[in-house]
This record gives structure tokens, sequence and C-alpha cells, in this order.
């Protein structure tokens, strides 16, 4: 196994934090997600995101391949690929309303909760790509979590700014 592998998909260890190493991955994510919007805004973070997603399926895959386990725990990567996808909605508005994206704090904790609740209990399709068993399915399920959690932070915005007026 490569040292590079197990660093990243730990996050240089981060995974190997106890309880809950999926919750300090997702922790993680949100000061490195904020320091990527404010260096680059919404294309710089995509492009990120993406590429995080790439390195980290290939972190994944090259971690788990003599394992009996297809997904430990210490494996946090994904975490932080879908949280960053929850995160989307907020660092778009911010670039597109030229927004202070600290601003926007009540959309980083629902994106927060609202990931870690999909990507603990897994419902319908975060399920689905659980299940494939393999390193695509690692990254997978975090990676629909974080979609479900954004169109959650999106529709909690409209919520929160159109019916309510906030």
């Amino acid at each position: 196994m490569s040292a590079l592998a197990r660093i990243i998909s730990t996050l240089g260890g981060i995974g190997y934090l106890r309880p809950g190493p999926g919750t300090w991955g997702s922790l993680a994510a949100l000061p490195l997600a904020w320091a990527i919007h404010i260096l680059g805004g919404f294309t710089f973070f995509l492009v990120v995101l993406v590429a995080v997603t790439l390195v980290g399926w290939w972190a994944v895959r090259t971690t788990t391949q003599d394992l009996a386990e297809h997904d430990p725990s210490e494996i946090v990567i994904d975490e932080v690929a879908g949280q960053w996808v929850a995160l989307l909605p907020l660092s778009y508005s911010a670039t597109t309303m030229q927004l202070d994206i600290s601003a926007l704090w009540p959309g980083w904790i629902a994106a927060f909760v609202l990931f870690r609740l999909f990507d603990i209990f897994k419902p319908g399709p975060v399920r689905w790509a659980d299940r494939r068993g393999d390193a695509l399915g690692v990254m997978l399920d975090d990676l629909v979590a974080g979609l479900i959690a954004a169109v959650g932070v999106i529709l909690l915005a409209g919520l929160a700014h159109g019916v309510l007026g906030i």
C-alpha cells in the first residue's frame, strides 16, 4: 500500500481520530472549503472538488486493495468530497452575489448537519452507492449524500429567505 494513498485517504491522519472519524473528516473539510473558496471563488472550489474526488478515488482504491474491509472507518477523504458537494450552493451564492461566504454561516451549519445525517443513515440512493463494495462506492455514497444535502441547503435557504423573509 502506498504511504501517499494512506495519507490522502485518511486526510493526513484525521481519519484515526475517535469517536466518529467520518464526523472529524467532515469537520476538517469545512475550513479547507472556506480557504479554497476565498482563494478562487466557486469555479476554483469546483475544480478542487473534482480533483480531490479523483485523487480520493485513487487513494481509496490503493489503500483498500489488500484489505478485507472495502470502507475502513479511517478513510475520510470521501467525507471531504461529500461535505464539499453539500457546500457547493454556498460557494456559488457567495460568488455570484459577491457575498462574504462567512456571512452564510447558517448554510454552513445546515450543510454539515444534513450531510452527516444522510451519510450516517444512507437513504435510498446513498445506500445503493454504498452497496457497490468498491472504491468507487466508497466515494460515490458520500458524493450522493452531499448532493442530497446540497438540495436540502437550497430548500432551507428558500424557506428562510423566501417564505420566512429572513
